[in-house]
């Protein structure tokens, strides 16, 4: 094939290439576009032709605001761009992270005819890594029911709820104490459900100040505010067609529940500094440690937001409620550990088991895994003793009787109360007394929803006949 019959098919192998491709005049008017072009960014070839390629808006067009001619884009000052990361802004006004290609083309004189940009979409690419880390983690925890252990009735239930919150796209939230696991049954959620090859964005709400957290989650333009030099995706735009999990959710800022809210209502949101409305389409899985139903009677959580994110809710049980469990959590992280650092040791010595099953756990099974992991700091072989236990864990020793979990509640706690929780108690017991048991009248006369009744009913182990009895 000769020169002549290469210019005469050109157009025809432009349209063959993978990345997307675009021609410019010097005065920065697009000339050409092919195929992928079209598809990356959702624009026609009819509707880019002639328009200038700050259409885009990329990130990485460096413009000088002031001059002209030459001046006027870096790319014409330098010549090329090349392997540069930048996010371009498509037809429906969300931002696609793409790889830049670009060269400027001159006749013999030197004279500038335009330039040439390709354009490879790395939007799959990026999906792909959030799935090779989210694998990567589910390796490291490839035991039990997707990496949450437990075989006690409570945990057997939750795996029962798990997997229909799956099958479900109703937005789910997870109620449980620190270092229960929340993550794990969010992740479990997005790997058994429909939307498991999407992606999987998990963050922290309680992280980051009220500006920089409405940016992380909505994503800004550049010039937003000070700062801003590049165009930013968030959180929700990376969660497209996919699971997004929102971390401390009772921590949101008011403001910025207003837009949370919104995105579950329509499905939409704008980026920081931008008043075009974004389309995605995200299930939202939340969790929190605190009591919502109390922000929301403190007005410091909306009640709207809550009543939408509050449709499948999820309790994880703490671990002080499910003994049975901490023998095979302790199994597991020795075996971790031992293979980690090397150190053969075997297990716990009866003594440093019977610690184990009657420490109370505030931090559950985070603080069991730390607790593991300053005893192999300490020990060297053979069985873990007291000794080399945290001094908390060994003082603690004996002050707590372990909770059997039966499924029946009597007015005994099993464990220790702050005085909060003990004034919650009584005043529970006093309305149930006083309500003849009836749940729906309780609530109303605590002023809460009956659904909390009957969580504080089991929190604090109740027994209805017992509670009457001794009215």
């Amino acid at each position: 094939m000769n020169e002549q019959e290469i210019n005469r098919y050109w157009k025809k192998i432009v349209n063959t290439m993978s990345e997307g491709f675009m021609l410019v005049g010097p005065d920065g008017i697009i000339l050409m576009v092919n195929d992928s072009f079209e598809k990356l960014t959702g624009y026609s070839a009819k509707e880019v032709i002639g328009r200038p390629c700050t259409i885009l808006r990329c990130d990485a067009c460096e413009m000088t605001l002031k001059g002209s001619g030459r001046s006027w884009c870096k790319l014409f000052a330098e010549g090329q761009v090349l392997k540069r990361h930048c996010l371009l802004r498509v037809k429906n006004g969300s931002y696609v992270p793409a790889l830049k290609n670009a060269s400027v083309l001159k006749d013999e004189t030197e004279r500038i005819l335009g330039a040439v940009e390709t354009l490879t979409d790395l939007s799959e690419l990026e999906r792909l890594d959030q799935k090779v880390e989210l694998l990567s983690r589910q390796l490291e925890e490839d035991t039990g029911f997707h990496g949450i252990l437990g075989k006690s009735a409570s945990m057997q239930k939750l795996f029962d709820v798990i997997e229909k919150a799956a099958n479900s796209e109703a937005p789910v939230i997870i109620y449980g104490e620190s270092g229960t696991g929340k993550e794990l049954v969010a992740r479990a959620i997005h790997q058994l459900g429909r939307r498991r090859n999407e992606a999987f964005i998990q963050f922290n709400c309680a992280a980051l100040n009220e500006a920089l957290l409405e940016s992380e989650l909505f994503g800004h333009i550049k010039g937003a505010f000070t700062g801003a030099y590049r165009h930013r995706q968030g959180r929700f735009e990376a969660a497209n067609r996919g699971d997004i999990f929102l971390d401390e959710i009772g921590d949101v800022p008011l403001s910025i529940q207003v837009k949370l809210l919104r995105v579950l209502e329509t499905q939409q949101f704008e980026h920081v500094g931008d008043d075009h409305p974004i389309a995605v389409d995200v299930r939202i899985i939340t969790a929190t440690n605190r009591n919502l139903e109390e922000l929301v009677a403190q007005k410091r959580f909306r009640d709207d937001l809550f009543f939408r994110i509050n449709v499948f809710p999820i309790f994880l049980p703490p671990l002080r409620e499910r003994t049975e469990d901490i023998p095979i959590l302790v199994n597991n992280f020795i075996r971790k550990l031992r293979a980690k650092t090397g150190k053969k040791i075997s297990g716990l010595s009866p003594d440093a088991l019977e610690c184990f099953m009657h420490y109370r756990w505030p931090g559950n099974v985070r603080e069991l895994k730390s607790a593991l992991e300053y005893a192999f700091v300490i020990a060297e072989k053979g069985l873990i003793d007291l000794n080399q236990l945290p001094a908390n864990m060994v003082e603690a020793k004996g002050s707590v009787r372990p909770v059997e979990v039966t499924g029946r509640y009597s007015t005994s706690t099993d464990f220790a109360l702050n005085p909060l929780e003990e004034k919650e108690k009584t005043e529970l017991i006093k309305a149930l007394r006083q309500c003849r048991g009836n749940q729906t009248q309780t609530a109303r006369l605590l002023e809460i929803n009956r659904v909390t009744v009957w969580n504080r009913i089991k929190k604090y182990r109740l027994d209805l006949k017992e509670v009457l009895s001794n009215n």
